[in-house]
C-alpha cells in the first residue's frame, strides 16, 4: 500500500488534527522521522501544483484545509450544511450572546435546546460548563475552525442566514426574534 497516499486520505476524511504518533500507527510506519519525512512531501507537492488544499501543522497536530484565498469562494458550499434551523440558531444565540445560560436560551427556543446543544457540543462548536442547576454555554476553538473566518465575521454570517432563515413568516412571540442584533 502507498503510505503516502494512504497519509493524504487519512488526513483528509479526519475531523480533527493527526499527531505523529497517530500517523505513524495509521500509515503503519514505526518511525516519527518517516511520518515527518512522507508529511513534507505532501506539503510541497501542494504547494508546488497550485492546489485548493493545504497541509497545516496545528499546535493539535496535522492536518488538510482549504486554502484562505479560496475559502470565502467554496464557504457556501458546505458551512451549516451539517446544521439544522435550530442547531443554527441555538449556535447564533450562544455566539452572539456567550457566555449565556442554557435556561434562557431554552426561554427563548423550548426544550429542544437541550438536544441542540448536545449536537453543537458532539460537533465540537461550543462547549458547557455546569453552573448551579443550569449549563453555561459558549463556543469552543472549533467554532471559528468550522467556520474557517473569525469570530465576528462568523456572527455575521449566522444572522444573515437565520434571518434568511425566518423571511415571510410571521413572528412567533415564544422565540427569539428573527434576527440577532450583534452589538459592535
Amino acid at each position: 500500500m502507498n503510505k503516502k497516499a494512504l497519509l493524504e486520505a487519512a488526513l483528509f476524511v479526519s475531523d480533527s488534527p493527526l499527531t505523529i504518533d497517530r500517523i505513524a500507527n495509521i500509515v503503519g510506519v514505526g518511525s516519527g522521522e518517516e511520518v515527518e519525512r512522507l508529511l513534507d512531501q505532501i506539503k510541497r507537492e501542494l504547494e508546488a501544483e497550485g492546489r485548493g488544499i493545504e497541509l497545516v501543522k496545528t499546535p493539535e497536530g496535522y492536518e488538510l484545509r482549504v486554502k484562505q484565498r479560496y475559502r470565502e469562494t467554496v464557504a457556501k458550499l458546505a458551512p451549516l450544511a451539517d446544521l439544522s434551523d435550530g442547531m443554527l440558531r441555538t449556535l447564533a444565540i450562544i455566539a452572539v450572546k456567550q457566555p449565556i445560560k442554557q435556561s434562557l436560551i431554552v426561554k427563548y427556543q423550548g426544550n429542544k435546546v437541550y438536544d441542540y446543544i448536545r449536537n453543537l457540543e458532539d460537533k465540537g462548536l461550543i462547549k458547557t460548563e455546569k453552573f448551579g442547576r443550569t449549563k453555561i454555554a459558549m463556543t469552543s476553538a472549533g467554532f471559528e475552525k468550522y467556520f474557517g473566518k473569525s469570530g465576528e465575521d462568523i456572527k455575521r454570517m449566522l444572522n444573515k442566514k437565520f434571518a434568511e432563515s425566518k423571511e415571510g413568516e410571521e413572528e412567533d412571540t415564544g422565540h427569539i426574534e428573527g434576527r440577532i442584533k450583534v452589538e459592535s
